[in-house]
C-alpha cells in the first residue's frame, strides 16, 4: 500500500492535517463507477504546459489513465514522464505529481481492463494496448495505451468536514 513518508499540514485556518487514507479511500471507491473528470498536465517540448481530461481509474493502490500513442499528451510524456493529475471527488479536490509510465505486463492491462469495463468502458487487450467500440475523440483511434502514474507527492484540499489542506510525500 502506497503510504506518505512526510506529510505538512497546508491548512492556515486551524484544521488538522488531512490523512492520505481519506483521498486513497476516495479513488478507491469513485472510480471507475462515479462521473468524475481527471486532468492530467504535461509538458510540451518546448516548455508551455498542457492540460487534457481523461477518464483515470485507481487499481491495486496506483492511477492509471489512458492515451492514444498519437495524442500530444502522450507525445509530452514521451520526451518528459513528469506530469499533475488533479480530480475533483466527493468532498476532497486532489493534485497528484510525479512521474507516469507506460504499462505492458499482460495482467496489469487485464486488471485495468476489468476495472474500466466496471465503469461502463468495454476495454479489451489486444497485444500490449486497450481497444473498445469508443472512446473520447480527443483519444484518437485506437489502440490506446495505459499509463501508470508513479507518485511522488499529492495535495488534497478539503471541500467538506472535516476541512483542511494536506501535502503528502511519497518519495523513498
Amino acid at each position: 500500500m502506497t503510504e506518505p513518508t512526510e506529510t505538512e499540514n497546508l491548512d492556515r485556518t486551524g484544521s488538522a492535517e488531512l490523512p492520505w487514507s481519506r483521498a486513497r479511500d476516495l479513488l478507491a471507491t469513485q472510480t471507475p463507477t462515479e462521473d468524475l473528470t481527471f486532468f492530467v498536465g504535461t509538458v510540451r517540448p518546448g516548455g508551455r504546459p498542457h492540460a487534457a481530461g481523461v477518464g483515470a481509474i485507481w487499481v491495486d493502490d496506483a492511477l492509471y489513465f489512458v492515451s492514444g500513442p498519437g495524442t500530444r499528451r502522450a507525445r509530452n510524456l514521451a520526451a518528459n514522464p513528469a506530469c499533475t493529475v488533479s480530480v475533483r471527488l466527493k468532498g476532497l479536490d486532489v493534485t497528484m505529481e510525479g512521474e507516469v509510465h507506460r504499462v505492458t505486463d499482460p495482467a496489469i492491462l487485464e486488471r485495468a481492463a476489468a476495472v474500466y469495463r466496471k465503469g461502463g468502458w468495454p476495454a479489451t487487450v489486444v497485444d500490449d494496448a486497450f481497444t473498445a467500440p469508443f472512446n473520447a475523440p480527443s483519444a484518437g483511434p485506437p489502440p490506446w495505451h495505459l499509463y501508470r502514474l508513479a507518485l511522488q507527492h499529492a495535495v488534497g484540499v478539503a471541500t467538506a468536514e472535516p476541512h483542511g489542506a494536506t501535502r503528502w510525500d511519497f518519495r523513498r
